[in-house]
């Protein structure tokens, strides 16, 4: 775990293993920014340069070394790119920042102590170099011979160990409350990124199940745990209809902050495939390889829940994990089979890999039971959406315009991207069944949004609703980036942490 501080101190007089600076991209070519004025003047000023004689343009995400001049306890440079300068006195904008600290903590692993001198204009500026600071510093090795876990951790790379954050105010409430935050949002968003890259033989929904219980005694939550014999004995058809092909049985967690003077209830319902073979209906070759990122959804709101209890947010905030393995067996739900869900209304299973929409139909109806002022759930439930919106981007679905807005802008808000999509009417049809009250599949044309369709049909009536469909970003193929590591990202981590201050706050309607 990366450890965090803010300094005041001189940046030549700090013992450390590299100093950061930011390089924007100029009209002329690279453009020291503010920060690094120290560093600059110890080249003469000629700080920009030098970089640009390294090759150095200010891109984004740029990464330039260079020895530190003399007099610098800090051997190394790191000079990198925040992307096209701002215009006069504009401020250098937040997403900027948190990327441009990522990709130097990045390539910072193996340091003990760096010293990060981005420009820093006011402590949410702080909030975010550390957001990305520490996010950059990421990474998952516990299975490796020389992982930082392992007896030979000694000869791994571990991750950057120690930031010093300047241009911050340590004595400031502002500044110690914006980094605070930071710290406890992106510890719980690395949790989620450990769950997500688990191998799934070690994450099963009952092993996530015991996770939640230990993080619930730690941080003061109420967690209840749904076996086989209770899912069973409450009705949750979709849930075991899921789960019923593998040895490893479902589970059903809500887990529960509550504060005393909270008059707002937040409600998330998280997708928790632990491993998606797609069942009967079997995934082609090349589709499993990364399936044990199925449960992001649940991920997510797990870490989100828990990083609402360690900010002690006015809300109260309930996350259920519908956590099952989909696999295929003789005992497994099989296409043509209908389900009776939790709600009493009965699915027909026409391919049995959209397994998701089934385990979040019976939570769904769970936390409606609760009356909640909102629900948002959070799932990699379609392909549809990947096509729709590529690998970085969620979509957005909703049963109330002005909701699904406000949850675009919150992710917006916090760097993630996202994006509205409709829920049309018209395809509801494609998904009527001659045999149960609703079919799991309907036209394939706007497959995302049916998705979204079948999903609105197990909420409550009368409460607020929305859908994340985190398919494209919840797992990184390509390389690294920024502050996103290759696997488990996190996905809607932060926005849902935004969406739950918002509310404590009043200000989400």
């Amino acid at each position: 775990m990366t450890a965090l501080t803010l300094s005041t101190a001189a940046a030549a007089g700090l013992r450390a293993d590299a100093i950061v600076v930011g390089v924007a991209k100029g009209a002329e070519g690279p453009v020291v920014a503010p920060g690094a004025e120290a560093v600059d003047q110890a080249y003469d000023g000629k700080l920009a340069v030098v970089l640009e004689t390294l090759g150095a343009s200010g891109a984004e995400g740029e990464v330039t070394k260079l020895p530190a001049p003399s007099g610098f306890k800090a051997p190394v440079v790191v000079a990198v790119g925040l992307g096209a300068a701002p215009e006069k006195d504009e401020p250098y904008a937040a997403e900027s920042l948190r990327r441009a600290a990522g990709a130097a903590a990045r390539a910072l692993a193996g340091s003990k102590k760096a010293v990060f001198a981005l420009p820093v204009a006011d402590a949410a500026d702080a909030g975010v170099v550390a957001e990305g600071a520490l996010l950059g510093a990421y990474s998952f090795d516990a299975y490796k011979e020389n992982g930082r876990n392992s007896k030979n951790a000694k000869n791994g790379k571990a991750p950057l160990a120690e930031v010093a954050l300047l241009g911050g105010k340590p004595r400031d409430k502002a500044y110690k409350a914006a980094v605070e935050r930071a710290v406890a949002v992106t510890e719980e968003l690395n949790r989620a990124r450990d769950l997500i890259n688990m191998p799934p033989n070690d994450l099963n929904p009952a092993a996530f199940a015991s996770i939640a219980q230990t993080a619930g005694k730690e941080h003061g939550l109420k967690v209840q745990v749904l076996d086989e014999k209770a899912l069973t004995k409450g009705g949750y058809g979709g849930i075991l209809g899921v789960g019923a092909g593998s040895a490893a049985g479902p589970r059903l967690v809500k887990v529960s902050y509550t504060h005393p003077e909270a008059s707002k209830h937040l409600a998330l319902v998280g997708k928790g495939i632990t491993y998606d073979s797609g069942g009967i209906s079997l995934k082609p070759a090349g589709h499993n390889e990364t399936m044990k990122c199925d449960m992001s959804g649940a991920a997510a709101v797990f870490a989100a829940v828990v990083a609402a209890a360690r900010l002690g947010l006015e809300v109260n905030v309930t996350a259920w994990l519908a956590l099952a393995e989909n696999m295929p067996s003789g005992s497994a739900t099989r296409p043509g089979d209908v389900l009776r869900m939790y709600s009493g209304k009965t699915v027909e299973v026409l391919n049995t890999d959209a397994e998701g929409r089934l385990v979040l139909a019976d939570a769904l109806w769970a936390a409606s039971e609760e009356n909640p002022d909102a629900i948002v759930d959070v799932a990699t439930l379609t392909g549809a959406m990947m096509l729709a919106l590529g690998s970085r981007t969620f979509g957005i679905m909703a049963n109330d315009d002005a909701f699904r807005g406000a949850i675009h802008e919150a992710a917006e808000e916090v760097g993630e991207e996202a994006w509205p999509m409709p829920l049309p009417e018209h395809l509801r049809k494609g998904m009527d069944s001659p045999t149960a009250d609703i079919a799991n599949m309907g036209e394939r044309m706007g497959g995302g949004l049916v998705a979204g369709l079948f999903l609105k049909e197990f909420v409550g009536e009368g409460i607020t609703w929305a859908h994340l469909d985190i398919a494209g970003p919840a797992f990184n193929e390509q390389a690294p980036f920024g502050y996103t590591p290759k696997g488990g990202t996190g996905s809607a981590v932060r926005t849902l942490v935004r969406l739950a201050e918002l509310t404590a706050a009043g200000d989400l309607g």
